[in-house]
């Protein structure tokens, strides 16, 4: 766990980095609440397999432009070198922004994998370290620290280190998840993949039916019991307002106050047959679109019956 300090030996160790393949990599911010936000450690590990956290460098930048400046040229818009985030909008806000190249976000990972294969109740790095690697105990309370203040605190250091060992596991198991999710059609087994899309498909109908039974049912009980949350719930109600006025006497109102009142409307298909051959004499704009629906055969014997 090198903790550097000084420029030379924070430049020597980017100049080792620009070999790396990939890189995970963890940024703390002194002062993030305020306007100003600077900068404070850039921790930094380049082998996935070092659970000890003897390879996770942290690199001390803070008031450091400089070197930071050298780190986004050599390191952040090098396109060779993948740089490895959790919420990555975040730390390139302070590496780069826009100009960092061959960034992953395991953030953005875990969003594209389905929630039934990552059912989780948040994307926090915290709750897919617990979720998937099994990392429990994991203390953020340093997270809110003073990280512009010097020396830091062994606990500070500890903490720091500790994020790109998360990060990199993490990284791993969502590569694995990936791979698991086939995305070409040309490869799908139609019947394989059709017997399953049956079987789910019987679950969320008899899911959907308990839940909106169950819904309507605590609904009522809350609001005649006058209990408005308890540990699980919370009941919350509004007044929706509905204005509606008949065609004719909004288009007088046009007409005679002269409103610039010209936007397209869809008509509906009641529409259009009310209208008849008088469709004719507006200027129409059609537009045609395809839509595919797919039907269980189960349903589908279920509507030949009716």
């Amino acid at each position: 766990m090198p903790y550097l300090t000084a420029a030379t030996e924070i430049r020597s160790q980017i100049a080792k980095y620009t070999k790396a393949q990939t890189l995970w990599i963890d940024t703390e911010v002194a002062d993030y609440k305020s306007r100003n936000p600077r900068l404070s450690l850039i921790q930094i590990l380049d082998n996935p397999e070092d659970m000890t956290g003897d390879g996770v460098y942290i690199l001390d930048v803070l008031n450091q432009s400089d070197v930071i400046a050298d780190f986004i040229e050599q390191i952040m818009i090098n396109p060779s070198i993948e740089k490895v985030f959790h919420n990555a909008s975040y730390d390139l806000r302070f590496l780069g922004n826009k100009k960092a190249k061959n960034v992953t976000c395991t953030l953005e990972m875990a969003k594209s994998i389905p929630y039934y294969m990552l059912p989780l109740p948040n994307y926090q790095l915290k709750t897919l370290a617990n979720v998937l690697c099994n990392f429990y105990g994991i203390d953020k309370q340093e997270q809110s620290g003073d990280w512009g203040k010097r020396p830091l605190s062994d606990e500070q250091i500890e903490y720091a280190y500790f994020d790109c060992i998360y990060l990199a596991q993490v990284h791993l198991r969502l590569l694995a998840l990936q791979s698991q999710i086939t995305t070409d059609p040309i490869t799908e087994n139609l019947t394989l993949l059709s017997q399953k899309y049956t079987e789910i498909e019987q679950q969320r109908k008899r899911i959907n039916s308990e839940f909106d039974y169950l819904q309507e049912r605590l609904k009522k009980a809350m609001q005649v019991q006058n209990v408005s949350e308890n540990e699980y719930c919370r009941l919350s109600g509004y007044e929706r307002k509905s204005v509606k006025v008949n065609f004719t006497e909004l288009l007088r109102l046009v007409e005679s106050q002269n409103i610039d009142l010209d936007f397209p409307i869809t008509l509906t298909e009641k529409l259009q047959k009310d209208l008849g051959r008088n469709l004719e004499q507006l200027d129409v704009d059609i537009e045609t679109t395809s839509v595919w629906r797919l039907i269980a055969k189960n349903q589908e014997d279920d509507i030949n019956n009716d």
